[in-house]
């Protein structure tokens, strides 16, 4: 009978006594109070609590982090923006005690401050300062938090302004500007392509018409050379400039009604076509020259040369 009495005495004091080990994990610390009161931090490994009389409060993890919390305030130009602040934070290691006896809820405090400090930043900006300068807002988040939680057991790592979201008719407005501005931004591209191009056309133009003109000077100038070798020729057998010069003529005449003829495309052209034709081109190129020249001898004889001035006689 008593040895049915002494096992659960011994499952007791087994329950006991492995009760009385306990793991911490790493970047873990562990708060043991006796009794209600703080007795110990204990760190990873291994540990041993006394049974029944010493107990773990809390597990508090050393590890980085992180809080979102999402602002919604006013801008300067009053525009009402959200805006997500990452907060990111840690427990020290040396004041784990501050940080699970002094201050309750960490999270709710830390958000405190993070709204009183957008709340009190932002509305000094305008919108568009808002995007620029949000490294700003997060430093100045991080220097608050910073010199807050510092004395119950926390380090502000880092603060990030991870968002930025107005309201949607302004980002439609937004949107709108950026288009129109993008838009006239085209147009003037476009204008100025433009511009170029009729710029280049008119050049290329210029230049072509100054070569098609080199190039008739050039063909009466080889076509007048010809023509001086030709009488050249013919007044060297006898024929005076007069005949060459209707020959010449007569000739071009005949040579322009081969080359219309022989065209398939060719328009309906009328010429004079009958053999008194070179003979009366030949008298009108010969009137031309003789009225010509009498007009040029006109003008010079109409030319006063200046009277010589006369010297005094000497009495």
């Amino acid at each position: 009978m008593g040895s049915f009495l002494l096992i659960p005495v011994i499952l007791i004091g087994l329950v006991i006594l492995f009760s009385s080990f306990f793991t911490v994990k790493q970047q873990t610390a562990v708060i043991i109070e006796r009794f209600g009161k703080f007795q110990s931090i204990r760190t990873s490994g291994l540990q041993m609590k006394i049974p029944l009389i010493d107990r773990i409060a809390a597990r508090l993890g050393l590890k980085i982090q992180q809080l979102d919390v999402i602002v919604e305030t006013k801008t300067l130009d009053d525009v009402f923006v959200k805006l997500k602040i990452s907060v990111q934070y840690v427990v020290l290691k040396e004041k784990v005690y501050e940080a699970f006896y002094q201050l309750e809820y960490p999270h709710d405090q830390i958000t405190s401050y993070v709204f009183d400090v957008v709340r009190a930043e932002v509305p000094k900006m305008k919108l568009d300062d808002v995007f620029v300068k949000k490294d700003d807002i997060a430093i100045a988040v991080k220097t608050e938090l910073q010199d807050a939680m510092l004395d119950y057991g926390y380090d502000i790592i880092k603060t990030l302004v991870t968002d930025i979201d107005p309201d949607a008719q302004v980002k439609e407005a937004m949107n709108r500007i950026n288009a129109s501005e993008r838009e006239k931004i085209a147009a003037q591209f476009e204008g100025d392509a433009a511009r170029i191009l009729i710029v280049e056309k008119a050049k290329a133009e210029a230049e072509s018409k100054r070569l098609q003109g080199q190039g008739i000077a050039d063909q009466r100038r080889e076509i007048a050379r010809g023509l001086e070798e030709s009488v050249e020729v013919l007044n060297k057998v006898g024929i005076n400039s007069q005949e060459a010069s209707a020959l010449i003529v007569v000739t071009q005449h005949y040579d322009t009604l081969q080359s219309i003829g022989e065209a398939t495309n060719t328009n309906l052209i009328l010429l004079p076509n009958s053999p008194q034709a070179g003979s009366d081109m030949l008298n009108n190129m010969v009137a031309s020259f003789t009225a010509s020249n009498m007009i040029g001898e006109s003008m010079k004889n109409k030319i006063v040369a200046p009277k010589e001035i006369k010297k005094p006689r000497k009495s």
